[in-house]
């Protein structure tokens, strides 16, 4: 997205959520700045996060992140925009393990 980056990110364990991405803005900012000449900040304070609680969860997050550059309308599909995982050309870990799936009422509903 030309004005903002969405990713999905599970931190190392001696790594904070905080720390990996000042490392991801602090890095992307000194690249931009030096190649562009930017003597103002590249990115605004702060992030917005959300912890994955479960595997529809994590489906859910990686349907949005794959499908805002064609809500944006920048491709007719995810594939197609080449700094997204969906494009393959970045590799990708596979779905974090350990996510639980979502409980399904089995129980017999009479009506």
């Amino acid at each position: 997205m030309p004005d903002h980056f969405h990713v999905l990110l599970t931190p190392g364990d001696n790594t904070a959520l905080e720390r990996a991405v000042q490392f991801i803005k602090g890095g992307s900012a000194k690249r931009i700045r030096e190649s562009l000449n930017f003597r103002f900040p590249v990115w605004q304070r702060g992030f917005s996060d959300h912890r994955i609680r479960n595997l529809e969860d994590y489906e859910v997050h990686m349907h949005y992140l794959n499908q805002n550059p064609v809500k944006k309308h920048f491709v007719a599909t995810p594939e197609e925009f080449r700094w997204s995982s969906a494009s393959g050309a970045i590799a990708m870990d596979g779905s974090p393990q350990g996510l639980k799936p979502l409980l399904v009422d089995t129980a017999v509903r009479h009506g």
